[in-house]
């Protein structure tokens, strides 16, 4: 594939036919030869054969029917100066807003009306962000966001496998779901690609240019106004085993969601979990 569009989107662009892992493969060349992978650079696959999610979960797709990209960043201050570590935590959220955005739009242009189809006969879809890195369409994940940041710390990686063209037989669980099926179109994976790294610079320039203030870079409002987390029941699966029920409320000024404890009405800030939304 040329990906002729996505190309003009980065500083260095690189597409293979295969790759085990497109984050591995990044990292590995970010450490190795740090000049020739600058600040946003990209390394994307439509047949990844080691692929991976949070948590060590596999994440496997037919060759062909769904994207890998993985994009490095080395954000500095407009001083030379690291992001504060404490700020770390919003790249997943960056990223998992630049693609609900990129996945809400190909959907949008799909439930377009079409002539002598009325209006009320259309399917209307809710595009939204999961807290805190996957994209869901009507609850069901089309993408997912994995962060790794580099060994020595300059970098970090920001991997994303974002479902295009699988069918029912494809699905890796229940609860999955794919451009294809939601739009009966398949979707064209250079301007979907194009699309999501359009809105992931335009985040990450602002992130940085605000030396990682999500406040005042307006990260932080943009996230809130695309998570479907907030204003949920969920079930957060704690690191330890534990579970937390409640409602997701807000996000704070680091990432961290904040929850509503069911059992004791107490607020509180979940760092890293995996979330459910819960369906009564």
């Amino acid at each position: 594939m040329e990906f002729s569009l996505s190309r003009t989107e980065v500083n260095r662009f690189e597409y293979r036919s295969e790759a085990t892992s497109t984050n591995d493969v990044l990292k590995e060349h970010a450490t190795t030869d740090a000049a020739a992978w600058p600040d946003l650079s990209v390394v994307v696959t439509d047949n990844q054969t080691q692929g991976r999610g949070r948590l060590g979960r596999v994440w496997l797709a037919p060759t062909g029917k769904a994207l890998a990209v993985s994009v490095l960043v080395r954000p500095r201050t407009a001083a030379g100066d690291s992001i504060p570590p404490n700020q770390l935590g919003w790249f997943p959220l960056l990223a998992g807003a630049a693609m609900t955005r990129a996945v809400r739009a190909v959907v949008e242009a799909s439930m377009a009306p079409v002539e002598g189809v009325k209006e009320a006969e259309d399917p209307r879809h809710e595009v939204t962000l999961k807290w805190p890195n996957d994209v869901l369409i009507d609850g069901y994940k089309v993408c997912g966001i994995l962060c790794e940041l580099l060994p020595d710390a300059s970098g970090i990686i920001i991997g994303a496998g974002l479902n295009l063209s699988l069918d029912e037989h494809d699905l890796p669980t229940l609860t999955s779901t794919s451009l294809l099926l939601v739009t009966r179109t398949a979707p064209d994976p250079d301007a979907v690609l194009a699309a999501y790294l359009h809105e992931l610079i335009r985040l990450y320039r602002a992130f940085v240019g605000a030396n990682g203030d999500a406040l005042r870079s307006g990260l932080h409002a943009e996230v809130s106004a695309l998570c479907g987390t907030l204003g949920a029941d969920v079930r957060v699966e704690l690191p330890g085993g534990t579970d937390l029920i409640g409602t997701g409320t807000s996000i704070d000024a680091e990432g961290r969601l904040n929850v509503v404890n069911q059992a004791d009405g107490e607020e509180r800030s979940v760092a890293a979990g995996d979330v459910t939304h819960l369906r009564y």
